[in-house]
């Protein structure tokens, strides 16, 4: 069994806390390594679920992506929706991908992202994460391949990094809204950053879409907005970047999407979907943060408070309080 250290001690050559999380600071203002203590043995961080990553290209050569678990490696499929094959590594200027997704999925020497025992997919769908061109058609084409293998690999959340870096305050249609819509039926999360350009009156495409949940950002250390906003941010999580937060936001779905199973909560009160009954979860339970930039009230994740509120705010029985 895995045991989880509140020692903060940071390996000086790669900046990591052995033993604990990939990030420390930010896994205590999540409340994720309190939730890893609290539900040891009683939730499986992942296990069993598969996250989509897509995004510029990703290095399988990265150790991250060469771990193997118990139960299986930890990339269990890729695709390259630029090119048709399964063929995922980054072409310059495409740099992103490799590293995007250790913050929700690591699993490597005793270093956790937050939900690090599941699968990865990873899906090569943009030339550049920090989008130059109209590159809708081939982001659409990988969420399709999500959306085709979901049941076979049991692909449970999505998180798709391409930003335009432009301050939309509506949606902007694109073809990548009907696989947005399919995979909200299928009850995949599907998360998007806002970006990290400082705007307030706005937010980047595809995360201003309706069936994209939309995912910014406070400051590590301190519970306050920053980086990109406007009132169609869905969640705030904390991070230096939203890439970050994202990852961080489609991980900790896959940890919400089991104690739900688990308890038996019946989602179906809170949203039409699942995906919308746990975003509706983590908003509710989320810490309020009032914006003065915006003069807009936020939720930032709270994945303690979301657990806990699923199970009926008390610690089952088997779990480590």
């Amino acid at each position: 069994m895995t045991t989880h250290s509140d020692a903060p001690g940071i390996d000086p050559q790669t900046g990591f806390a052995p033993g604990s999380a990939i990030n420390v600071q930010n896994f205590e203002q999540m409340r994720v390594t309190a939730t890893w203590r609290k539900y040891e043995g009683v939730l499986t961080w992942g296990k069993g679920q598969c996250l989509a990553i897509l995004d510029d290209g990703c290095d399988l050569s990265d150790p991250a992506w060469q771990a193997v678990m118990p139960w299986g490696k930890k990339v269990i499929a890729t695709w390259n929706s630029i090119d048709g094959d399964e063929n995922c590594h980054p072409v310059p200027p495409g740099y992103h991908g490799t590293t995007v997704g250790h913050a929700s999925s690591m699993n490597l020497n005793g270093v956790h992202g937050v939900a690090y025992n599941n699968f990865v997919a990873q899906v090569r769908c943009v030339t550049i994460v920090h989008l130059k061109q109209d590159e809708s058609r081939t982001m659409a084409a990988g969420l399709r391949w999500v959306r085709e293998n979901q049941e076979r690999l049991h692909i449970t959340a999505v998180n798709l990094s391409p930003l335009d870096d432009q301050a939309h305050q509506a949606p902007v249609p694109t073809v990548v809204d009907a696989e947005f819509r399919a995979l909200r039926q299928l009850g995949v999360w599907v998360s998007g950053p806002c970006g990290n350009n400082r705007y307030t009156d706005g937010i980047s495409w595809p995360a201003c879409q309706p069936d994209c949940i939309a995912i910014g950002a406070t400051v590590p250390g301190k519970h306050e907005a920053h980086l990109d906003r406007y009132s169609n941010v869905d969640l705030l999580v904390t991070a230096i970047a939203t890439s970050s937060s994202n990852a961080y936001a489609a991980g900790s779905a896959q940890i919400l999407r089991e104690a739900i199973k688990k308890s038996g909560y019946p989602w179906q009160r809170d949203g039409e979907t699942l995906p919308d009954a746990m975003l509706a979860i983590f908003q509710k339970t989320g810490v309020l943060i009032q914006d003065p930039a915006t003069n807009l009230e936020f939720r930032e994740l709270d994945l303690l408070a979301a657990v806990d509120h699923v199970f009926g705010q008390k610690a089952p029985g088997s779990a480590r309080a």
